[in-house]
């Protein structure tokens, strides 16, 4: 708050003064390239420079030499060139046909290109611009105009660098984020512990594939599995056995799966679905037969299950042919009631739905 009768000072423009300061040593540490074929020519320039306060000037007598120093792609030269003074009349090639080839050079397209000309060669400057040159001086050169010309192009070199370094940073950054949104992605479907598909993820992939065997018809199988007697496990081994016991069977069950096309997901607690597209019951019978012979083959201690000494897991199989309409909550409870009744008779084994599949326009 301003009280009554109190003064504002005015900001100091010392930060304003430093950071000018900075920005005008930056320009003055840019690298110049004066081309000439004169020796003269480029020593007066080149003394002009420096009593400008421009250190870091290159020289060259021909476009061929020019090429010559700078012009590898690998070589780290080329991107020390900030600005290029160029003779328009050159022995050989000249300096419209060199500005045109130089700019078509990736390392010197945003390099600006100044002109030197003399009185008698100014009608040559319309094809020098439209070759790539930005300005042009007349020979002799004016003290005044070379360093203000000079500071013009050289503060637009900068500023297409510090563009371009902004369009690198954005292009770096875009490419974080979409990998970080892979990554929260594949988090999101992923279940923590056994790193297999969520159950959100089942279902979208669920909803999916139904909907496509619906439209070309095509058979789907869902088998659901219950790794038996796991609260008795967990009780007598602790949850961190239970964990690594989650994480075995999560392997085992993956590892009776070969199709790409088919998923396998951690359904909730020790319960698990494979999710089969494309596949009828002898199929799906199959897999869940491989899956039982994985986890039997994991051999796990099991004190406590009346099913067996080991680990053991109770499969349930539903199979259709869909059709419009069709629910698809209908086939998990099939295969969920054929899980119930693999319990109900003892565990530790497979049993297949009793429901009658669909008929077609059912």
């Amino acid at each position: 708050m301003i009280r009554a009768g109190s003064r504002l000072r005015p900001v100091s423009d010392g930060g304003r003064l430093r950071i000018a300061a900075r920005e005008r040593e930056k320009v003055s540490a840019m690298n110049i390239l004066i081309v000439d074929d004169s020796l003269v020519s480029r020593s007066i320039l080149a003394e002009m420079l420096r009593d400008a306060g421009y250190a870091n000037i290159m020289q060259a007598g021909s476009m061929e030499e020019l090429f010559t120093m700078v012009c590898a792609e690998d070589d780290p030269s080329c991107s020390l060139v900030d600005l290029v003074l160029l003779d328009i009349h050159l022995p050989g090639k000249d300096g419209i046909e060199g500005c045109r080839e130089l700019k078509q050079l990736e390392q010197f397209r945003d390099v600006p290109v100044i002109m030197v000309s003399g009185l008698e060669q100014l009608e040559n400057l319309e094809p020098a611009f439209a070759a790539g040159a930005i300005d042009y001086l007349t020979k002799p050169p004016n003290r005044v105009e070379l360093k203000v010309r000079v500071s013009s192009a050289l503060k637009l070199k900068g500023e297409m660098d510090r563009r371009k370094a902004r369009e690198r940073e954005l292009l770096e950054m875009t490419a974080r984020l979409e990998e970080a949104n892979r990554t929260l992605q594949r988090l999101s479907s992923r279940d923590g512990l056994t790193g297999l598909a969520n159950r959100h993820a089942g279902n979208d992939f669920l909803s999916r594939e139904w909907l496509r065997a619906i439209r070309e018809w095509q058979e789907f199988s869902v088998i659901m599995v219950d790794i038996d007697f796991f609260k008795p496990y967990n009780d007598s081994h602790g949850h961190l056995e239970g964990d690594e016991c989650l994480k075995k069977v999560a392997g085992a069950l993956q590892a009776g799966m070969h199709r790409p096309a088919d998923l396998l997901v951690r359904y909730g607690g020790e319960e698990f679905m494979a999710l089969l597209p494309g596949t009828g019951i002898e199929g799906a019978l199959i897999v869940a037969i491989a899956m039982k012979e994985q986890v039997a083959a994991l051999e796990l201690p099991h004190g406590s299950s009346s099913a067996s000494s080991t680990v053991t897991v109770s499969i349930g199989i539903a199979s259709s042919r869909p059709v419009e309409n069709m629910p698809v909550e209908r086939l998990i409870a099939e295969a969920d009631r054929a899980l119930y009744r693999a319990k109900e008779e003892g565990r530790n084994r497979i049993c297949v739905s009793e429901e009658e599949e669909a008929p077609p326009g059912s």
